[in-house]
């Protein structure tokens, strides 16, 4: 795919980037958004309580999307990343019901993993990462990853 059809997504209110990478990119008619966690995107910050947390991780997901013409509902697969499943699924799936206002939804893997001392995010004082498989990281509440269907391209 020729370069000048990749559109990296980095919209005004999002989150910014803790490194090395993008917080989405269009590439074509298809839309990828980068693992998001529950940061106030105003501060930096990562929210407090579990389940602001996690809307907030939706929220920041649907800013990216929204960037790319697109909407949470043309999402074709969702991936969330949680450390503890009995805590965190029942609040994923609560807030997913609400943001996706009903069926139908995409497929959704949701994957429990092991928290280590991979990495603090910055201000917040601990340890919010873990690490998956190489070279991924992931907090220890939440993260969540959206791949979109093609999106009709835009006269310019």
């Amino acid at each position: 795919m020729p370069s000048d059809d990749i559109e990296f997504l980095s919209p005004p209110g999002a989150i910014k980037p803790t490194g090395p990478w993008s917080l989405g990119v269009r590439a074509g008619d298809f839309v990828f958004v980068a693992g998001m966690r529950g940061i106030d995107p105003a501060t930096n910050k990562l929210v407090e309580g579990d389940e602001a947390r996690i809307r907030q991780a939706f929220s920041n997901m649907k800013t990216v999307v929204a960037a790319a013409r697109g909407a949470l509902r043309d999402a074709v697969r969702l991936v969330v990343y949680v450390t503890d499943m009995a805590r965190y699924r029942p609040i994923v799936n609560k807030i997913q019901e609400e943001v996706w206002g009903g069926p139908p939804y995409p497929p959704r893997t949701i994957v429990r993993g092991e928290p280590s001392q991979s990495g603090r995010h910055r201000g917040s004082g601990r340890n919010v990462l873990l690490s998956i498989q190489q070279p991924g990281l992931v907090p220890p509440e939440l993260l969540a990853q959206l791949d979109l269907r093609p999106l009709q391209r835009l006269a310019p």
